[in-house]
């Protein structure tokens, strides 16, 4: 990152309407939707039971509410079967996929640091 005046720095990340990190990174930056992506990330096409058992605590509501908001966001897809019953698979859209090498990232380094960061709290 370039080092800006402070007036311009302000500015960088004031702009409710043009900041990034808002308007962007914050849609996928919960608990949930980076578990949800780097399941989807593993696994392919992924039924809604497969994703509750890889992640036991998240409550049907919330699961539910998360898989829309990436659906909406292009950052999943969702297909349906027109079968009976009806089979729902969840996976990586192509704008998902070109976002995992950063959550990647992420995520090695939170392995990395996670004895730093969890063991200062306790």
């Amino acid at each position: 990152m370039n080092k800006l005046p402070l007036k311009e720095n302000l500015e960088k990340y004031t702009g409710i309407d043009s900041c990034p990190v808002r308007n962007v990174i914050s849609r996928f930056s919960g608990k949930w939707s980076m578990l949800i992506l780097c399941v989807l990330a593993d696994n392919e096409a992924t039924r809604f039971n497969a994703i509750r058992k890889a992640l036991p605590d998240i409550s049907p509501k919330v699961l539910t509410e998360t898989l829309k908001n990436l659906e909406n966001d292009g950052l999943i897809v969702r297909r349906l079967y027109p079968e009976i019953p009806p089979r729902v698979e969840y996976s990586l859209s192509p704008l998902g996929v070109s976002l995992m090498p950063h959550i990647s990232g992420l995520v090695g380094w939170a392995i990395e640091h996670f004895d730093e960061i969890i063991g200062n709290k306790k």
